[in-house]
């Protein structure tokens, strides 16, 4: 394979076909002194074997000098974190750093003006080239399995985004490259877009599978490579397992490329892909003559890929967009922030001084691959005050119901067949409002995939007719025939801000969620309230729901050994009480079996919810995306009589907001026992 390139930034640097025999000499004493490290405890044994292993597969000396200049700085904490392990591709794909802690020399090349390192930095735990075409070999030969099995002349197409991080579009052109040599097209965005774009154009390129390179709201140093299949939604069974054993079995970089005749076509995504998204995201407004009264709205995408969609399509329902300058600019660094998460009320600042200077009604954040949103309201006083992922969910679902019945779209007769999507850890306020109109709420585990899994076993409830044309059908049409033969999707939400309003999409959606949350707020608007006002006459009428999220971060090799000890002690010495609250049950939904609302088996994963009095309880789960323990702490009050008054919702706020702080002390100083 010849993967020389006159591109300075090339992923494959100092290509040389043999390795001199001076080189292969300075190999022989790296791996001599890699041994003698190991043997005195300086590094890991893994990290020892996965050094030698990619030496031995590597085609040039540009991974010996790297690993070279670190033993001679006796860097061990980051050898061993770069070494420890190969980099596991999940259930959804690749995350890590892409940028070491200490960047050596020979990554950090040439000096590029945005000061990035030109090379990505090598390690077997990296997201780098090494581990790109190992995960995109792995998916192209599933591809072509599965292609192969549903007897299609054609060749498979495979759609690939990335968002503005450091490599990911050198990341996207590789994995286009390995795709079309192993005889499949590569649809490539000609720019960076967002991740539920991605999930889009593989619904409407006819793809049977996806790739995004994108690593979310991380910090800089961090990308990844998520997979989705071909109904739009993050590759779940059997597709995962399968993908994931074929990942296992590739090693190194080299690999022998099709014929030219042979090969796939590389494909460019543009502006006739956007126009179709945006006219699906416009087809969600239930009450376009809201936006007659101007709404006022600062953006900002956090220096990532939001603005190329949802500045035109707010402009373009009648909203006044107002994109935070210094923002809108592409930068992996995401130098305005400390962190590039929508979740963080640091990462609103600009937006909401804009705000205040312009006097506009809220303010939206998106994160740098725009399926994640957070927004600053005004509240009754006039000032701007942050929402919960969980307040942002609970306001669009219940608006969207509201409307959906008064319009008569859902009424006594078909509302069986609607429901709203939540995650287990997300607010039970949601599931408060849905059987109250009456209609289903159905829980999956966290991770949207979940949520994009249950509107695809949906879709496939629908008639064979309809599912042969359901992808080109109207909203209109899509609405009826899923009201009549499936189950209508209203809303979906995790309170990790992640919203879908649409199936045409199947993941968390920032572009339709900042469309659907200026829906809310025009409403509001014409009902002279504040969104904060109408969110409390909500907790009035459905009762007052309050939740915690914490978390610990555990980085590196030996954070990796406490995250495990700590799961590992809850499970074997699990609480009988929890701050003098006696614990009623105790669920472990990695070994037991445990069944959703409609009956469905969940999948087995790391997740332990310990169940107090009434809906009270904690959750405790490890990240899937980021190398740290999350904790869910729930606390709710329910009306005895038909609503609270605002007086007592004053009062009862006050009174959960304690019991959900003193809880957590609690579990801070129990956690500093058990590690």
């Amino acid at each position: 394979m010849n993967q020389q390139s006159n591109n300075p930034d090339s992923p494959f640097p100092e290509k040389e076909e043999h390795l001199s025999f001076e080189e292969l000499k300075l190999q022989g004493e790296l791996m001599s002194a890699i041994s003698k490290a190991a043997q005195a405890g300086d590094l890991l044994e893994s990290s020892a074997q996965n050094m030698k292993q990619l030496l031995k597969q590597a085609s040039s000396s540009f991974p010996r000098r790297v690993i070279t200049e670190l033993l001679d700085q006796k860097a061990w904490a980051e050898l061993n974190d770069r070494f420890f392990r190969t980099l596991a591709f999940g259930t959804g794909g690749l995350r890590g750093k892409t940028i070491g802690d200490i960047v050596t020399s020979a990554e950090a090349g040439i000096k590029r003006p945005d000061g990035r390192p030109q090379f990505s930095c090598i390690g077997t735990n990296a997201v780098n080239n090494y581990n790109i075409i190992r995960a995109t070999r792995g998916l192209v030969t599933y591809v072509l399995q599965w292609h192969q099995q549903k007897n299609h002349s054609r060749n498979p197409k495979i759609c690939i985004s990335y968002d503005t991080r450091f490599f990911s579009r050198e990341f996207a052109e590789l994995a286009a490259k390995v795709i079309s040599e192993h005889g499949c097209d590569a649809l490539i965005f000609q720019a960076p877009r967002s991740t539920p774009e991605l999930s889009f154009a593989v619904r409407e390129c006819a793809a049977t599978a996806g790739i995004n390179i994108t690593a979310s709201h991380n910090p800089p140093a961090y990308n990844g490579y998520k997979v989705y299949f071909e109904d739009g939604g993050q590759v779940i069974e059997p597709h995962a397992s399968a993908i994931i054993a074929l990942v296992d079995q590739m090693e190194g970089e080299q690999y022998t490329p099709l014929p030219p005749w042979q090969c796939g076509k590389i494909i460019f995504l543009g502006e006739a892909l956007d126009r179709s998204y945006k006219k699906r995201l416009k087809s969600l407004v239930l009450q376009p003559s809201l936006f007659e009264k101007k709404l006022k709205v600062v953006y900002t995408p956090l220096h990532g890929v939001g603005g190329s969609i949802i500045v035109p399509l707010l402009r373009s329902v009648g909203v006044e967009c107002l994109p935070v300058a210094s923002q809108m600019l592409p930068d992996g660094f995401f130098s305005t922030v400390k962190s590039p998460n929508p979740e963080n009320s640091e990462a609103l600042t600009l937006g909401i001084a804009l705000a205040e200077q312009e006097k506009a009604d809220l303010v939206i954040a998106t994160d740098p691959d725009a399926d994640r949103m957070g927004v600053a309201v005004r509240n009754g006083s006039g000032s701007l005050e942050l929402l919960t992922g969980n307040q942002i969910g609970s306001l669009m679902a219940w608006y969207r119901l509201k409307t959906l019945f008064e319009q008569g779209l859902l009424n006594k007769k078909n509302k069986k067949n609607a429901l709203l999507i939540k995650s287990i850890v997300t607010t039970d306020l949601q599931k408060a409002i849905a059987e109250k109109f009456g209609v289903r709420c159905v829980e999956t585990l966290t991770g949207f995939k979940y949520i994009g899994a249950k509107l695809t076993h949906y879709e496939h409830q629908l008639s064979q007719e309809f599912q042969k044309k359901y992808r080109i059908l109207s909203a209109e049409e899509s609405r009826e025939a899923r009201l009549e033969g499936s189950s209508y999707f209203v809303f979906g939400g995790e309170e990790s801000y992640g919203y879908s309003l649409g199936d045409f999409v199947r993941d968390k959606d920032a572009n339709a969620a900042a469309l659907g949350f200026c829906e809310a707020a025009a409403y509001a608007a014409s009902k002279q309230t504040s969104l904060l006002e109408l969110l409390d006459q909500i907790y009035c009428d459905y009762g007052y729901y309050h939740e915690c999220g914490e978390s610990l971060a555990f980085e590196g090799a030996q954070g990796s050994l406490k995250m495990q000890s700590l799961i590992h002690s809850y499970i074997q010495h699990p609480f009988t009480s929890i701050h003098g609250e006696p614990v009623t049950a105790f669920q472990n939904y990695s070994t037991e079996i445990i069944v959703d609302s409609e009956g469905e088996v969940l999948p087995q994963e790391s997740m332990l919810i310990f169940k107090l009095q009434g809906d009270n309880r904690v959750v405790v789960r490890p990240s899937g995306t980021e190398p740290k323990i999350k904790f869910y702490l729930f606390a709710s009050q329910k009306p005895e009589s038909e609503k609270f008054s605002i007086k007592d919702l004053v009062d009862i706020k006050k009174m959960l907001k304690k019991e959900l702080e003193d809880r957590w002390n609690w579990l801070r100083e129990d956690i500093a026992q058990r590690i």
